[in-house]
């Protein structure tokens, strides 16, 4: 179940003042249902959101509502690895993803108008508020987007998307 992080590269992405590349991650996806959920949050010490479309920190670790019995779980490998081994009997997936996603931070005072430009959701801070996250579009690319702050939103992106999605991005800024 090893991730290898320290073997992992982020693909280069135009960064700019509103954008950027944040540092590799372990990321799982973990599938089941209520009693998984509850196990997982007493392993890890971090809620596991059962609202749709929030996401719960503790520390370094996240847990992002993607669907009624999915999680996308940015955690260390430790604590995937006693995850697993917590879960047992329980019937479940936990899937290292770890490989195929990448994450962009866009910030700042311009953080909604560049992600409305591609993307299709009201991000307004009504309409998406701090903690909301979801699956959806920013140009033709799938990504999961996540408010972490009043202008900061985190990006996950699959990798072969990485450098279009910073590329959208970049022309967005053009003309904002």
């Amino acid at each position: 179940m090893a991730s290898h992080i320290a073997l992992r590269r982020v693909p280069e992405v135009l960064e700019s003042a509103a954008v950027r590349a944040l540092p590799p991650a372990t990321r799982y996806i973990l599938r089941g249902d209520a009693a998984v959920r509850a196990r997982a949050e007493a392993t890890l010490g971090l809620a596991v959101p059962a609202s749709p479309c929030r996401a719960a920190v503790s520390g370094e670790q996240a847990a992002l509502w993607l669907g009624p019995d999915e999680w996308l779980l940015i955690v260390s490998d430790s604590a995937a690895q006693g995850l697993s081994g917590a879960l047992g009997a329980l019937p479940h997936s936990l899937v290292d993803v770890s490989h195929r996603q990448a994450a962009l931070l866009v910030h700042g005072p311009q953080a909604e108008a560049l992600l409305s430009a591609g993307c299709p959701l009201d991000v307004g801070a009504g309409a998406f508020p701090i903690g909301m996250c979801t699956r959806t579009m920013l140009a033709k690319a799938e990504v999961i987007l996540w408010r972490t702050e009043a202008q900061a939103f985190r990006l996950e992106v699959w990798r072969s998307f990485l450098a279009y999605v910073g590329q959208v991005l970049a022309e967005a800024a053009r003309g904002v």
